[in-house]
């Protein structure tokens, strides 16, 4: 039952991690509203460094799961868990799958933000520009895209 102790310590690490994870992401919220891009670069690094270790682990945690003979190709995990009657393992595979879904939604909730205020940015630009009264389409990119000619506001 070596693969039943790895698979757990590996989820206990997921736990922890997706808990570090958790307070990065709210860390960046907090960084969004105030725009301290400094401290956001920061926190950009070390979250792609905490994403990367998950990563890692998840290849290791499949190999665990195979071990313990479970086959990728009859579905969820967690099925395959419970109905192996490994509860102990099923409740720390929960914790980690809560704290998995805690982390989407932060995420989710700053690319909101991000993606106003790249709007907001693409707005205030086209004003510089003076191309703001000009009508907009969407273009293959799904974002807006000027149509007519622009207006220069001044030249140096």
């Amino acid at each position: 039952m070596a693969a039943i102790d790895d698979l757990k310590q590996l989820l206990s690490q997921d736990v922890r991690q997706l808990e570090a994870l958790t307070d990065i992401l709210k860390s960046e919220k907090a960084c969004l509203a105030s725009s301290d891009i400094q401290s956001l670069q920061a926190l950009t690094t070390e979250k792609n460094q905490h994403l990367g270790e998950l990563r890692e682990r998840a290849k290791k945690k499949i190999h665990a799961l195979v071990a313990m003979g479970y086959r990728p190709e009859t579905g969820d995990p967690s099925r395959f868990i419970r109905s192996a009657g490994f509860t102990e393992l099923y409740d720390v595979w929960q914790q980690a799958d809560t704290g998995l879904k805690q982390c989407q939604e932060l995420n989710r909730h700053n690319g909101r933000v991000l993606g106003h205020l790249q709007t907001r940015l693409n707005r205030l630009t086209d004003i510089f520009r003076g191309a703001s009264g000009q009508q907009k389409l969407y273009g293959s990119t799904g974002h807006q895209t000027t149509v007519s000619s622009r207006n220069v506001l001044a030249s140096a």
